[in-house]
């Protein structure tokens, strides 16, 4: 079994306009995928995610969701530690 590749947003971009590039040139959708060491779900998800970016659009958006969910970590500890004072006040 091969080791995971983890591509970055540029990357999968680059790699979409390949894709493109070869089944316009007439290769099978096989041979793209061998050409590109990616599977068809991975080819497909990339699409519906990434189809149609830049690669500066896909960068930016990586951004935005790695600040989102930091941002929703901390929202979270937050409530937690509300609850908490609240129940350490509803003792006393």
């Amino acid at each position: 079994m091969k080791n995971r590749k983890r591509h970055s947003p540029e990357q999968i971009v680059k790699k979409l306009r390949d894709a493109d590039a070869l089944l316009a040139a007439g290769k099978s959708v096989g041979e793209v995928l061998q050409m590109l060491e990616v599977s068809e779900a991975t080819l497909s998800r990339w699409r519906s995610q990434y189809g149609g970016m830049k690669s500066e659009e896909a960068k930016r958006l990586k951004m935005l969701e790695e600040e989102n969910n930091r941002l929703k970590k901390i929202v979270g500890d937050q409530a937690l530690d509300i609850q908490m004072l609240k129940e350490i006040t509803k003792g006393n």
